[in-house]
């Protein structure tokens, strides 16, 4: 089955649309810092180690494009800028969430099981 999006894009099914609006390295970490408050780009920024301003500027354009992230421009001098979760960026926050729990079980798995690997290793020397 495929489906074509209004973007003229296809897709095999409703995962591959979610990940390609959501998907990626930086989306949904952005997505993560709005769930409670409006950000500025500088406080984006500084809750992302990592990301470019303009790889930044690059994920929120695509996102505000996608209808999940408000961009405010507020009339002042210099400018300031907000960005926020729009009413149905909110709708992914659920998906998010479930990221978030499975992130953290996997997490603590790999912890256990690291774990498990020292303790055969001190138990078993020639395994190394």
């Amino acid at each position: 089955m495929v489906i074509e999006a209004k973007n003229n894009k296809q897709y095999q099914c409703p995962v591959e649309a979610t990940l390609d609006v959501i998907g990626g390295k930086w989306k949904p970490i952005i997505l993560w810092q709005l769930k409670a408050e409006k950000l500025r780009f500088s406080g984006l920024q500084q809750c992302m180690k990592g990301i470019s301003p303009k790889m930044l500027t690059k994920q929120l354009r695509e996102l505000e494009e996608a209808g999940l992230v408000l961009r405010e421009v507020y009339p002042e001098i210099p400018p300031r800028v907000e960005y926020s979760l729009t009413e149905f960026g909110k709708t992914v926050l659920p998906v998010l969430d479930a990221l978030c729990e499975w992130g953290s079980k996997y997490l603590q798995r790999e912890c256990a099981f690291d774990k498990n690997e020292d303790l055969k290793a001190a138990e078993c020397p020639n395994l190394q």
